[in-house]
């Protein structure tokens, strides 16, 4: 069964949270609770460049991604940058990831997106796999340097 995908909005908090938590956990991560209350406001105000869609199955949220607009110099339409995708352990395999990429693409081409992007760590091979089929991997490679948290 395909997954119902929608945008979450302020009264999905309770549901968003662990899955929320779940992705921190997968990725051996913490933010602080200031952190999660602003990313959530920020996902749900109608103001700001992102968003949130959650992958709903049998009426229980089973998997969520973060979209953030941003301008590039290399297009006229903004980017679209997929972050955050996770779907809940006894969701796995059953679509709910692909949906939710899906639904990014076409949320990103209504709102004339030029590209969506993402990027997952290089030992998250399960997710790559799917990528793969999904997606052309650009081969550039991230250097970052933390500023503040």
């Amino acid at each position: 069964m395909t997954p119902n995908v929608r945008e979450l909005t302020p009264a999905d908090f309770a549901s968003w949270l662990p899955l929320w938590r779940g992705y921190l956990r997968f990725y051996e991560s913490t933010v602080t609770e200031e952190t999660t209350q602003t990313t959530w406001q920020r996902l749900t105000d109608p103001k700001e460049p992102m968003f949130a869609l959650g992958a709903y199955s049998e009426n229980k949220l089973a998997g969520i991604v973060h979209i953030i607009y941003h301008r590039s110099c290399w297009t006229t339409g903004d980017y679209c940058y997929l972050q955050d995708l996770f779907t809940a352990e006894d969701a796995r395999g059953q679509g709910v990831a692909t949906a939710l990429i899906e639904a990014v693409y076409a949320r990103a081409k209504a709102d004339g997106a030029s590209r969506v992007h993402w990027l997952t760590h290089e030992t998250n091979a399960t997710a790559q796999k799917l990528y793969e089929k999904l997606a052309a991997r650009s081969g550039f490679i991230q250097y970052r340097k933390i500023l503040s948290l």
